[in-house]
């Protein structure tokens, strides 16, 4: 009888430990900060293919909105691409994301301790013929938002 109620409580150790190490697994892939930047990207992107620049800027980390005021952004970002261009909207991917410490965006920035590079690709179809533009952009979070920076270094 003994030996009987250790086998259940070894039995019932291991599964709750088996969930448990599932659990951590399951969120570490869903969760990582490499996810969520990687997500944060792919959510500036998809605003911007959409011409929800005003989305887009908000998602800027505030070294890029004091580089590029609201309203300039939302009057030069789509005027050269759209209008200069002729492209209607543009298709992109992610490719490779890998995490970068002590980054600054430009000369005389502020480092950021901890950023993302993220590689993306975008395709444009215009009226000059399609085009690629390939980018390093960073992501890193801010007061529990993740925000985009650009390199200009």
């Amino acid at each position: 009888m003994k030996q009987r109620n250790s086998n259940k409580i070894l039995l019932l150790i291991i599964f709750l430990s088996a969930v448990t190490l599932l659990i951590f697994i399951l969120s570490s892939l869903f969760f990582s900060e490499k996810r969520q930047a990687e997500q944060a990207v792919d959510q500036f992107y998809e605003y911007e293919q959409n011409g929800l620049f005003s989305e887009s800027w908000e998602m800027f980390h505030p070294l890029m909105q004091d580089k590029f005021p609201k309203g300039e952004y939302l009057e030069d970002r789509p005027h050269v691409f759209f209008n200069h261009f002729g492209v209607s909207t543009f298709s992109y991917s992610i490719n490779e994301i890998s995490k970068v410490e002590d980054w600054y965006m430009e000369e005389g920035s502020t480092v950021i301790p901890v950023a993302y590079k993220v590689s993306i690709s975008q395709r444009f179809k215009s009226k000059y013929g399609n085009f690629s533009i390939y980018q390093s952009v960073y992501a890193t979070e801010v007061d529990g938002e993740w925000r985009i920076l650009w390199n200009y270094h």
